[in-house]
């Protein structure tokens, strides 16, 4: 049995040759039809040069191409690295610098938008484009088509990789600083891929909706889980709520994944009767109660699985559709092949009820952070209670998220220990869209924090200070904020103050005390 992430597809497709695989719009290809697009991807960028270990870049919206060329460099023996398509060419240039990726896949009219920035990237060799518009090479790198080198790469001798060897990295964003690469093994997605795939019971005749981007674990586990059970995905770049109620009803979709405010909307759209939908799965914040008893009411038939994961180890919990209504809020409790442990400050384990820490051990722990020690040792250490005669240690995640065990073993959330900020399932760093801010004339100071939002799960507020003859104008920040950061970056709210900001006894600025009067903002309550 392997446990390399790209052998589930094949391995299927050695069972079911002709079983359905992967859709986008009216294009479908069976289990053979994607083995085939994959090992072509593999040569394809074989081809070009890439080495083992080296890593590929696939900035592109949902689409065919995309998922061939991810699972063709791990084929290939390389790492893929899947860039959120709503990110700013400032951005995409971190993460290809940041990465040192040696090949880029993307589409003309994106390449068009991030060709100046790509100076910045020394170690790109490579580009693909997929068809569409004229691109032109830009300077200093090769440019290829993509549908060309699939139809004309020679076959290849693929690089030699085991589990333990890196697969993916994830970029998330953390609390502080620029989006950090989260680096997966093949065993990492192997193991996260079969345990969910085991408690939501996959079959081949599940047809899996992918809504949500491939740059997320929770939107790249939607492929991921159908390829272990021989199921199908359909990928989906969604305008409007509406579409993805269509596109259930189109595909007879039977396990739709979203976040808390995507569920929002889909839980005030009328569902068709007869719906095909087996099962429904939140993660990515926790589910309003009204949302969820909508959902309820409205597809009766449709099972609900509450989860809460961390990208730095895929997926810790689920709660069971059978314990909604007896344990209310709660998280659940750890998936398959993973402990999670409530641990207090100085590292033994809490008693029942007690807050502490979530700390997660097991085969889904990722191996850290791409070329970033300092953040690395300080979210992933030895787990608890490991016999002191172990000379190389267990190393688990420390979340920074506050839970409590009850004397069941289910959890509870209570809250996180950092300023990250989460607007519709995508964690904010407060600290780069600061840096960003300050970038602008007539800006002194900047601070970005979390409130509350009922649709959203939390909105951005953003406090700037200038001169008190040269005020920054704040819907001019906001339009900058626009133009400079992708939609889900952009504050909602923007104030601006005179004067310096208060700062605590460390003389850090008092981000706590200064987010207190807009806690209410969006709820109609008074602040």
């Amino acid at each position: 049995m392997s446990d390399l992430i790209h052998d589930f597809l094949f391995a299927s497709a050695a069972r079911a040759p002709a079983a359905p695989a992967l859709a986008h719009g009216q294009a479908w290809l069976d289990y053979a039809a994607l083995a085939d697009a994959v090992r072509r991807a593999s040569h394809a960028l074989l081809d070009a040069g890439l080495g083992a270990g080296e890593r590929v870049a696939v900035y592109l919206e949902k689409r065919i191409e995309n998922v061939a060329a991810m699972f063709g460099a791990s084929h290939a023996g390389g790492v893929f690295v899947p860039v959120n398509p709503l990110l700013k060419p400032e951005q995409v240039a971190h993460i290809l610098a940041d990465c040192n990726v040696r090949i880029l896949v993307t589409s003309p009219e994106r390449l068009a938008q991030l060709a100046p920035q790509l100076e910045r990237c020394p170690d790109l060799r490579t580009v693909f484009v997929t068809a569409g518009a004229a691109a032109a090479a830009p300077a200093g790198k090769q440019l290829r088509h993509w549908d060309d080198a699939l139809a004309t790469s020679p076959e290849h001798a693929t690089h030699r990789r085991i589990d333990a060897d890196v697969a993916a990295i994830l970029y998330t964003s953390g609390s502080t600083g620029k989006p950090k690469g989260v680096v997966l093994s093949h065993r990492n997605m192997a193991a996260g891929a079969r345990s969910v795939a085991s408690y939501l019971e996959l079959t081949p005749a599940d047809r899996l909706l992918a809504v949500l981007p491939l740059s997320f674990d929770y939107g790249l586990s939607q492929l991921t889980c159908a390829f272990v059970a021989g199921a199908s995905a359909v990928l989906l770049n969604h305008l409007f709520a509406r579409d993805v109620v269509a596109a259930v009803d189109t595909y007879a979709i039977t396990g739709l994944a979203a976040v808390p405010p995507l569920w929002n909307q889909l839980a005030r759209l009328p569902w068709p009767d007869g719906c095909t939908l087996r099962y429904l799965t939140n993660s990515g914040g926790a589910m309003p109660g009204p949302t969820l008893a909508a959902l309820r009411r409205a597809l009766p038939r449709s099972q609900v699985f509450l989860m809460y994961g961390l990208t730095e180890a895929f997926r810790s919990t689920y709660l069971p559709p059978a314990e909604i209504d007896r344990r209310p809020g709660s998280m659940g409790r750890a998936i398959p092949n993973a402990e999670i442990l409530v641990v207090r400050p100085d590292g033994t384990l809490c008693g029942a009820d007690e807050p502490g820490e979530l700390v997660h051990r097991g085969a889904l722990v990722s191996l850290g952070y791409w070329n970033d020690p300092a953040r690395t040792a300080e979210r992933f250490k030895p787990a608890p209670g490991q016999d002191p005669a172990l000379t190389m240690p267990e190393m688990a995640v420390w979340s920074g998220d506050t839970v409590r065990r009850d004397a069941d073993g289910y959890l509870y959330f209570i809250g996180r220990a950092d300023d990250l900020i989460k607007v519709s399932g995508y964690r904010i760093s407060p600290t780069e869209l600061e840096d960003a801010v300050y970038a602008l004339p007539g800006v002194d100071e900047a601070v970005a924090f979390g409130v509350p939002h009922p649709e959203l799960g939390q909105a951005i507020v953003l406090l700037v200070t200038g001169g008190a003859d040269d005020l920054p104008d704040a819907d001019a920040v906001r339009k900058e904020c626009q133009r400079r950061l992708p939609a889900y970056m952009v504050p909602a709210k923007v104030d601006v103050h005179a004067g310096p900001f208060p700062r605590n006894p460390n003389g850090k600025i008092d981000r706590k005390g200064l987010a207190m009067p807009y806690l209410n903002l969006f709820d109609g309550s008074p602040s």
